[in-house]
């Protein structure tokens, strides 16, 4: 799907066909400021074109730009994008329910910290559905990711409002990012032994028992292997709970050097399939969490893009990071990377010892930053 042909290339400017991938390609494109064309998006579907919950991505771009110019062909099947500049600033989005806020949140964590304001988004929408990160996930293993870069500070936060179910929404999310000059180098080669977990049983629209019978089964598992787990229990009453009933659970496991790995599951939603016992989706996130143990690294398969992209924009200075197996998603994210950015890693295959049991393949990624300042914060 990466046709790039080279007589484009010299107008600074990219092509791509199909829908995969799309935030990806955006977000590049705005920190690269490359102009993007995107062709043929669904176009032998039966409703072609973009879909309700990529055009709300869009607008939401274009609110944290200043002088993006977007134009889509009257199918909706091809986009062409000239991004502006990044402002930031006071936002407020409400995000199309087909997808969780997580959808839209992953490409603002990528964003936020090279606007010309520091950011403080007001997102609405669904929080917590079974194909997106939620909300509690961003929260608790791509805040702390951010921290590692540099990004910190009292301005950094991420605060559920209300919680919004799948699929009828009316969740409130509140995310404030400072921002920076530069990108800091990192060294993330050894995350050491897990010490502790922590995770988030949330309900609501359902009995408050829900979230208790989520721990109990959650606990089962995890109580044989650590005893330092601590899960939480979340209830939102009345007007914060959304508009749809639900219950999920977030786990995260922090590791002695404080790398974070994550699992979560979010029950069926209302009118989708079948209904899902809490104890099961307890039991079933726990070993979710294990899997993702096994697979390790020092960044959780959700937040393996975010990492690379930090790395790519970090000073020039060697960064590496030891992840787990790369996912489908992040493989073609490097390529994107090399696109916008030529850009390429070093990746190297580490087998872990047979006595060491330190679970599945990790790759050491290594690259050098590409010295990336945020042209915003340059006139002062």
């Amino acid at each position: 799907s990466c046709a790039t042909n080279n007589n484009n290339m010299a107008s600074h400017g990219l092509t791509y066909d199909g829908c995969n991938f799309f935030r990806q390609r955006l977000v590049l494109s705005t920190l690269t400021g490359k102009r993007v064309k995107i062709r043929n998006i669904r176009s032998k579907e039966d409703e072609p074109g973009l879909r309700d919950f990529e055009a709300s991505f869009i607008r939401l771009l274009d609110k944290v730009t200043n002088g993006s110019r977007i134009e889509i062909n009257q199918t909706g099947t091809v986009l062409f994008y000239q991004p502006g500049l990044l402002y930031g600033g006071s936002v407020e989005h409400d995000c199309n329910p087909q997808r969780s806020i997580g959808y839209y949140l992953e490409a603002l964590l990528m964003l936020a910290p090279f606007m010309k304001t520091s950011l403080k988004a007001t997102l609405r929408g669904v929080t917590n559905d079974p194909t997106d990160p939620t909300v509690d996930l961003l929260k608790s293993t791509a805040l702390p990711l951010l921290k590692k870069f540099g990004i910190d500070g009292e301005g950094l936060d991420l605060k559920v409002v209300k919680r919004g179910m799948a699929p009828g929404g009316g969740g409130e999310v509140a995310f404030t990012c400072p921002v920076r000059r530069t990108i800091n180098p990192i060294q993330l080669t050894d995350p050491g032994k897990i010490k502790r977990i922590r995770g988030v049983a949330y309900s609501a629209r359902v009995s408050p028992q829900m979230a208790n019978r989520i721990v109990d089964s959650a606990r089962g598992i995890l109580n044989q292997l650590l005893p330092d787990i601590y899960i939480y229990t979340d209830h939102m009453k009345g007007a914060n709970s959304g508009k749809s009933p639900g219950f999920g659970l977030t786990l995260v496991a922090e590791t002695l050097n404080g790398c974070f790995l994550s699992a979560e599951m979010s029950s069926t939603p209302q009118g989708q399939g079948e209904p899902m016992l809490p104890e099961d989706l307890g039991a079933n996130c726990a070993k979710l969490l294990l899997q993702e143990i096994h697979r390790g690294g020092c960044v959780d398969s959700t937040n393996q893009s975010l990492a690379l992209l930090l790395m790519t924009l970090g000073q020039q200075d060697v960064s590496k990071v030891l992840l787990g197996p790369l996912s489908p998603y992040t493989i073609e994210f490097l390529r994107h990377i090399r696109d916008f950015f030529q850009i390429m890693f070093k990746l190297e295959v580490q087998k872990p010892l047979e006595d060491e049991r330190k679970g599945g393949d990790k790759v050491l990624v290594t690259c050098v930053g590409a010295g990336y300042s945020n042209i915003n914060k340059t006139l002062k």
